[in-house]
C-alpha cells in the first residue's frame, strides 16, 4: 500500500502546425522534498495512447514513489470510432501517426522541459513503463527514439500489429467457418486437463503450466474427446465433444491463410479458451459472438464505423490481413529489430509477457526477442525478456505479477546491476499463495524437490 502523496497538475495543450490535431500532455510533479529526480512516464492500453482511469492509477502509485510522472493522450479520443475516419473510406493518418509514434517523442521533449522548469534541473534519469499499447509504445521509443528514455519496460506489446490482431479474432472465424460452436464450459474443461496434465513438468505441482514448449508436444485435445464432467452452464454431466477439442487446437495453434499457409502465433496452452472463443448458447444450440467480426470489418475492410456484416470466407480473412498490414503496419507496428542506437545510448529495456495472455500471444514477443537476439548479439547486455506463467493480459489469473521488476530495471539503469530471477506470488492450489521466481530468456524457472522450504524462491533457480 502506499500514501497518496500532494502533487502539481500541470497540463500541456500544444499542435502540429497545419495538422488540425490538439493533444494533450499531463503532468503530475511531487512536492520538491517528495521528489526523487526521476521521471515516469505511464503507456496507453488498447487504441488509447493515455490520460484514462487506469493509468492514472499508475501515476498515483509514481508520484507516491517519488516519481514526476506523465501521461499524453496523442490526440485521439478514448472511442475509436470518434477519430478513425475523417470521413467514411479514409483513415485519419495524421491521428494514427500521433498514437503510433510523434506524440511518444513529443510527451518525453515535454516532460523534461516541465520537469526543468519547475524544479530546476532535468531529471536524473527518466523511464517508460507500459504494457499492451503502452508496451508496444516502449517498443517504438526504442526503436525509433532511441534517446528518449533510459529504462523501458514494454510489457505484453502489440508489436505485430497485424498479426496479432488477426490472431484476436481467429478463433471466432474458425468456428464460423467450420459451424463449430462448443460450450464454454468444454472449452474450460479442456483447459483444466492441459493444466493438470503439463502442471509438473517444471518440477511441482502448483495448478499452473510454466512449461509450455513441453505442454503442447504432450498434450492433445483430441485425446480429450469423450470424456465426461460436470457443465456448470447446463448443470449437468456431458462430454468433450470433437468441437470442443477442434476449436482448442485451433486457437492454439494461431492464424492460417486460405492456402494454409501459417499467418501469425496462436494463444498459449493454459489460456481461458472460454475467452478467446466465445459462444452464447440456447438450449443445445450454441453460436460465437461477432462483434471483433464487425469491427473488424468497419475498421479495416469497409473503413467506415457502421456497416452491415457479411459471411466471412476463408479469402475474406486473407484480404483483411492484407488491408490491416497495408494500412495500419507503418504507424502502429514495433518489429524493427535493430536496437543498436538504443543500446550505444546505454538504454536498458525489459519486457514481460504473460503465458496465459488472452489478448496479445506471447509466442510472437518470443519470436520477436529471439530476432533482436540473433540479429544484435549479446542482447541481454541491455535487453531481458520474461515469460511470467499463469499470468493474462497484464495482470489477473494465478500467475504471479512481477512487480520488482520496474525496480530491478532502476537499478540495472543506474548502477549496472543486470536483472537476473525476479519474484513473484502465484495463486496456488487450494486458495494457497506460493513463492516462486521468473527468469530472463532462454532460463526458466526450475524447482529443487529436496529445497526444506518449499514455499519459498530460495527453492527455485533459473536453468536453460
Amino acid at each position: 500500500m502506499f500514501k497518496m502523496q500532494p502533487f502539481c497538475n500541470v497540463t500541456v495543450s500544444y499542435t502540429h502546425p497545419g495538422l488540425n490535431d490538439t493533444i494533450y500532455v499531463e503532468a503530475w510533479l511531487p512536492n520538491e522534498d517528495d521528489y526523487n529526480g526521476r521521471l515516469q512516464s505511464l503507456g496507453g492500453s488498447g487504441w488509447t495512447a493515455g490520460r484514462f482511469v487506469l493509468q492514472y492509477g499508475g501515476m498515483i502509485n509514481a508520484v507516491a514513489n517519488g516519481y514526476a510522472s506523465v501521461t499524453t493522450d496523442a490526440g485521439v479520443p478514448g472511442d475509436l470510432t470518434d477519430w478513425l475516419f475523417v470521413s467514411p473510406g479514409n483513415l485519419n493518418t495524421n491521428a494514427l501517426q500521433n498514437l503510433g509514434q510523434v506524440s511518444l517523442n513529443d510527451e518525453a521533449i515535454i516532460a523534461k522541459q516541465l520537469i526543468k522548469s519547475f524544479y530546476g534541473k532535468a531529471p536524473s534519469y527518466s523511464y517508460w513503463n507500459g504494457c499492451s499499447q503502452g508496451g508496444r509504445q516502449g517498443l517504438k521509443l526504442a526503436q525509433q527514439y532511441p534517446s528518449a528514455y533510459d529504462g523501458i519496460i514494454a510489457a505484453a506489446p502489440g508489436i505485430n500489429w497485424a498479426e496479432f490482431f488477426m490472431n484476436t479474432i481467429w478463433p471466432l472465424f474458425y468456428m464460423e467457418s467450420t459451424q463449430q460452436f462448443p460450450r464454454g464450459c468444454e472449452l474450460d474443461e479442456i483447459t483444466s486437463l492441459a493444466i493438470a496434465s503439463c502442471d509438473e513438468l517444471d518440477g511441482v505441482k502448483d495448478g499452473i503450466i510454466s512449461d509450455v514448449d513441453a505442454c503442447r508436444q504432450s498434450f492433445d485435445p483430441f485425446k480429450q474427446i469423450g470424456k465426461s464432467f460436470h457443465c456448470s452452464g447446463t448443470n449437468s454431466k456431458i462430454k468433450i465433444s470433437h468441437a470442443a477439442a477442434a476449436v482448442a487446437n485451433a486457437s492454439w495453434s494461431g492464424p492460417r491463410f486460405s492456402d494454409g499457409r501459417f499467418m501469425y502465433y496462436g494463444f498459449e496452452i493454459g489460456t481461458a479458451l472460454s475467452e478467446v472463443a466465445p459462444t452464447k448458447c440456447t438450449g443445445d444450440t450454441c453460436v460465437g459472438t461477432r462483434q471483433d467480426f464487425a469491427f473488424a470489418y468497419q475498421a479495416f475492410v469497409n473503413r467506415k464505423v457502421t456497416t452491415e456484416l457479411t459471411n466471412i470466407t476463408a479469402r475474406d480473412f486473407d484480404t483483411l490481413y492484407r488491408n490491416v498490414k497495408l494500412l495500419y503496419a507503418s504507424n502502429l507496428e514495433t518489429n524493427d529489430i535493430d536496437l543498436r542506437d538504443f543500446r550505444d545510448a546505454g538504454g536498458k529495456m525489459i519486457t514481460f509477457h504473460g503465458l496465459a495472455d488472452t489478448a496479445i500471444s506471447p509466442a510472437g514477443t518470443l519470436d520477436y526477442y529471439n530476432q533482436v537476439s540473433d540479429f544484435t548479439g549479446n542482447v541481454t547486455s541491455f535487453y531481458k525478456y520474461y515469460r511470467v506463467p499463469a499470468l493474462k493480459h497484464c495482470w489477473g489469473g494465478n500467475g504471479g505479477q512481477p512487480e520488482a521488476l520496474f525496480s530491478q530495471l532502476r537499478a540495472w539503469v543506474e548502477n549496472g546491476t543486470s536483472p537476473e530471477d525476479s519474484p513473484v506470488v502465484i495463486a496456488g492450489l487450494g486458495n494457497s499463495t506460493q513463492q516462486q521466481i521468473i527468469c530472463p530468456w532462454p532460463q526458466t524457472a526450475r524447482f529443487d524437490g529436496s529445497c526444506s522450504a518449499k514455499n519459498s524462491t530460495t527453492c527455485w533457480s533459473c536453468k536453460e
